[in-house]
């Protein structure tokens, strides 16, 4: 892979891995209600599961995507499903969940696992190894986008939760953070709208 095409792959993964979806969202609110360091399990998880999925694809899922569109189409509506049930706990959860009995930050395993019903996640894998990968050095080049997203992931999401955590303080307020909890909802609801359509 030549340094400009890694370089154009680098600014990709950057981009789509930065910008609002269902992770980035959910870790804002996981921030806020749990704080970055109880958030970690969550960052890595979405990283490792990105990776699988992304490697997945590359190595042929994506291909028999395309030949079965149904079961992309319901991995996708499970995704949005499963992200409805994500916003209704957000939006319900009404005190920072450092003593709410029952609360806790999604976990590593959890959070891997949802990358494969993420319809945003689905969505960049699949944009990602068909602009990016060579067919004359396939191989090489599919685990290339795979550091790529590597490098960039975890920086990139840590910044929403770190985001959540700054907030806490002044969403201690349990009027402030309900509203602020009913607008994470809507907005994690409002992100599966492009990618389910």
């Amino acid at each position: 892979m030549q340094i400009e095409v890694f370089l154009a792959l680098l600014l990709f993964a950057f981009t789509t891995s930065i910008t609002p979806g269902p992770n980035n969202m959910m870790l804002l609110a996981s921030g806020v209600n749990f704080g970055f360091v109880r958030t970690i399990p969550h960052m890595c998880g979405i990283g490792a599961g990105f990776l699988s999925l992304l490697l997945g694809v590359g190595f042929g899922l994506g291909a028999f995507l395309e030949s079965v569109p149904l079961l992309y189409v319901a991995l996708k509506f499970a995704g949005g499903l499963y992200l409805l049930w994500i916003a209704y706990k957000i939006a319900t959860s009404r005190t920072l969940g450092e003593g709410e009995a029952g609360a806790r930050p999604m976990s590593f395993l959890e959070a891997a696992a949802f990358q494969w019903v993420n319809p945003k996640a689905w969505v960049m894998a699949l944009a990602a190894m068909s602009t990016y990968t060579d067919s004359n050095n396939y191989t090489l080049s599919v685990l290339m986008v795979g550091v790529a997203f590597a490098l960039v992931n975890f920086p990139s999401v840590s910044t929403w939760a770190g985001f959540g955590s700054a907030l806490r303080d002044w969403l201690s307020q349990p009027v402030r953070l309900k509203w602020f909890n009913i607008t994470m909802a809507l907005l994690l609801v409002a992100s599966l709208w492009p990618m389910l359509r």
